[in-house]
């Protein structure tokens, strides 16, 4: 079951970020007066207001929260069973360290230190994915050496809009880094195994 757990916390964040996106009653970055929730203007961190950009009360709220409780707890063991298929002990430290600390600071991003928590949490995720990218560049699984380099330059983009405070297209870059960091996690975590990075252990 172990070798589930990441995959069960991906699948249960997923259905209750679902549900709450379907019933956030509405407004947006554009248009305050609009119904529901908008995958171009509205932000995942709409659905954690206690009332809702229309003013509304916002009934998303709590199915919001219990999908980002399965969202940090099912990243934060992707890097932990990760670091453990390194031979590498500087590497398993980083590793386990973001994966531990990450769990509490992933969360925090439903909450009003959104901002704060987005910048130290997706720091964090950028150094671990940094880490596995480098010793999987070592392995001879080709394929997956792009997967993580096209990924990093999404996320480091998505950080980019982030910071300038581009929201329009930051709306959208949210939902593809979403979707790619739960492709790249699900295909690590199932695609690679520690015999892939034993000969790595002569490098370092």
């Amino acid at each position: 079951m172990k070798r589930y757990w990441v995959l069960l916390c991906v699948i249960l964040s997923v259905l209750f970020l679902g549900i709450a996106i379907n019933l956030y009653p509405g407004g947006s970055i554009e248009d305050k007066n609009s119904l529901g929730f908008d995958w171009s203007t509205n932000f995942f961190s709409n659905l954690f207001l206690p009332i809702a950009l229309n003013g509304s009360v916002n009934p998303s709220r709590i199915w919001a929260l219990i999908g980002m409780v399965f969202n940090s707890i099912g990243y934060g063991l992707f890097f932990i069973h990760t670091s453990r298929k390194i031979p590498h002990k500087h590497t398993k430290l980083v590793l386990l360290a973001v994966g531990l600390v990450n769990m509490l600071f992933t969360f925090l991003i439903a909450t009003s230190l959104h901002d704060i928590m987005v910048t130290v949490s997706s720091t964090l995720t950028m150094i671990g994915l940094f880490y596995i990218t480098i010793f999987i560049l070592k392995t001879k699984i080709h394929w997956l050496k792009w997967l993580c380099i096209v990924s990093l330059l999404i996320f480091y983009s998505t950080l980019y809009l982030f910071g300038a405070g581009n929201w329009g297209l930051l709306a959208v870059m949210q939902k593809v880094t979403f979707l790619c960091f739960m492709l790249l996690v699900l295909t690590i975590e199932f695609f690679t195994k520690a015999e892939d990075f034993q000969k790595t252990k002569r490098t370092y």
